[in-house]
Formats: C-alpha cells, structure tokens, sequence
C-alpha cells in the first residue's frame, strides 16, 4: 500500500479501492494528506470507503466521474502473475471497482503473495446479478458450469450491494479461454458484472517479508 501511495501527487484523480488491503493504501494516502499537505481527489469505489477517506480529510470527488482518473489503487482476491488478470469482488464492491479501475490511466493491484495463485479452477468468481428473477438468472449461470452459491448476509438474507443488487459466488474449473468467459457471463439476462478483471491491471505489487515487488505485463 506505501509503494502504491509513494507516485502519488496533488492535483490527480485517484480510484480509491475498497477492502481491507485498500484501505491501507486510503489510510496511507490520508497520512500524506495531514503530513504533507498532499491534495488528491478521490473516486471511492464504496460507500465505506468514501467514509473512510472523508474522516481522514480526503477531498472527494464526484460518483459521475466527469473528470480523468489518473490511477486507481486497489486490492484483489487471485491474481495470475503471467497475464495480470485478477479476481475480485469478495468485499462485494466489483461493479464500482470495474467502473472506476476501467476509467482509469492505470490500475495498481496491490496484494501480498496468498493472492498469488497458478490457476483461477475453483478460485470464488463473484458475479453481480440483478435481484428480479435471481433464480432464473441462477440457474443460467449454473448451466455455463460455475456452481453459483447466493452470498448471504450475517443476518442470513441475500447480502445487498452499494448497487442495490445480489451476488452469486461462482467456481469454475476447466475454462480453456478466461478472458471468454466474462462475455459470456454478462449474455446471460440479469447478470450485471462479473469479478475478473482481465486486461485491467497495469501492474500488480506483491508485499512479502522481503519487500514489495512491482509485476507489470509481460
């Protein structure tokens, strides 16, 4: 998160991701925010992160997102080294995360090294669905192979996101082609986006005991 934080100048537009790895870098952008005086404008990719950033002093911007997003920092679930394709979505903000991260010059993914995996067969693929008709939209994804499994709240009712839809986790195993596959998905009626985000990432930084390292496309 520091290593995400460090280019970091005033007068850009920065994506402010959302979990617990991004909110270290919300909290690191809000310490150069009181110590240097560092003037950002931050897009937040959820209502808790935008609450965060506010009580750390983080000038926001507006959720129309008129103006250019220079980088968006944020944190993923599985990332694939070789092509820089990420997973994410299990803190159930992937539509905002996709919309800003896709607005962006850059996107930094910033993870330690249990998000590094050699495959994405059986990893959890979040795929955001309207509420209508959910089972129908259920038993579709459920044909394409992905096992769906409604995402439940605490209180055990669908867990609701910023966007006022519900989440279905996925885990597909065997997928010749996962860049095909979000297309493929969103054909389906009542899906609205899916957790991978490939050909997002403009680089990744892994954290280890060692340091941070920085991974861009090969």
């Amino acid at each position: 998160a520091e290593k995400a934080v460090e280019p970091l100048q005033s007068g850009m537009v920065v994506g402010l991701g959302t979990g617990s790895t991004a909110a270290l870098a919300v909290a690191a952008i809000g310490r150069r925010v009181a110590a240097e005086g560092l003037d950002i404008v931050g897009i937040p990719t959820s209502e808790s992160t935008a609450t965060q950033a506010r009580q750390l002093g983080i000038r926001l911007g507006d959720s129309a997102i008129g103006n250019k997003i220079d980088v968006t920092i944020d944190g993923a679930d599985s990332v694939d080294l070789e092509t820089l394709a990420l997973i994410k979505g299990l803190g159930g903000a992937l539509l905002r995360e996709k919309i800003v991260a896709s607005a962006s010059d850059r996107m930094v993914a910033i993870v330690d090294g249990t998000k590094i995996v050699p495959s994405f067969d059986n990893r959890p693929v979040p795929v955001e669905i309207v509420r209508f008709g959910w089972e129908a939209t259920h038993r579709k994804i459920a044909a394409l192979g992905g096992g769906p499994k409604l995402r439940l709240g605490a209180d055990g009712a669908p867990r609701i996101t910023d966007g006022g839809n519900i989440i279905v986790d996925c885990g597909f195993t065997g997928i010749a082609a996962w860049a095909a596959l979000p297309a493929r998905l969103k054909a389906i009626v009542g899906v609205v986006e899916t957790g991978l985000f490939i050909g997002i990432a403009s680089e990744v930084i892994v954290a280890s005991s060692a340091g941070a390292k920085i991974y861009r496309p090969r």
